[in-house]
């Protein structure tokens, strides 16, 4: 999948993440049932713009120890280092009990920042919520107070994140809702199909909010918006 360029990347941080997977439904219908998590995910900073970037793949466990710990977390910084960036960690929690410690917490969201990452999606756990980088997002299975033996299994591989399948490179939409996969070379083609259904909707809203609503008005106003295109 080629880089998305500033037009691509502005029309895309405009949208809110309900808004894109709708838009997606449109340029894919196929993508109907799958692309998006499913799984609940703390948002630990509400308020902060929907982000979009590349995704950033690893597994990662904090019940057992591994002796290839160090150099298991080098490889993974190399893949986020080398890739294009933004970039959005997407990371998967693989042991029994998923958040038993955290990988993300005030250094691992620092390291992260300064090498061109936004934020994570994981099913594990975060903390050290008040010290996180400036401006990194966070959502994550829970929230947690230690790490336990956390560490890198593997990096740059696939990986199932609450119900998202993401592969390295993936064009990732996620903000307070969850997060969604950008089928490859359709971002602008999400951006006009998110046009698009905001304009159908402005049409029932409208009379669905007016002092003198009523079900006959509503049904009208549904079938003037289905002709709109």
């Amino acid at each position: 999948m080629g880089d998305l360029n500033e037009q691509e990347f502005a029309a895309l941080r405009a949208l809110d993440t309900p808004t894109v997977c709708n838009a997606i439904e449109i340029v894919d219908p196929n993508r109907r049932l799958a692309g998006f998590t499913t799984a609940p995910l703390v948002c630990a900073r509400p308020n902060l713009p929907p982000m979009v970037g590349y995704a950033v793949t690893a597994t990662v466990r904090a019940t057992k120890t591994s002796p290839e710990a160090g150099a298991t977390r080098a490889t993974y910084l190399e893949h986020l280092a080398a890739s294009s960036r933004p970039t959005i960690a997407i990371i998967h929690d693989i042991d029994p009990e998923p958040g038993f410690g955290a990988f993300w917490g005030e250094v691992n969201t620092a390291v992260h920042s300064a090498l061109g990452c936004i934020g994570t999606v994981t099913n594990g756990s975060i903390r050290d919520l008040d010290e996180c980088a400036e401006g990194f997002q966070l959502l994550a299975g829970q929230i947690g107070p230690s790490h336990g033996y956390i560490h890198v299994v593997e990096s740059n591989i696939e990986v199932i994140v609450a119900g998202m399948t993401v592969n390295p490179g993936d064009v990732i939409h996620a903000d307070k809702h969850g997060a969604v996969v950008i089928p490859a070379n359709t971002a602008l083609a999400v951006a006009e199909a998110a046009d698009l259904i905001t304009r159908r909707e402005a049409v029932v809203l409208s009379a669905a909010r007016a002092p003198e609503a009523t079900l006959g008005k509503i049904k009208q106003a549904m079938a003037e918006s289905a002709k709109i295109n």
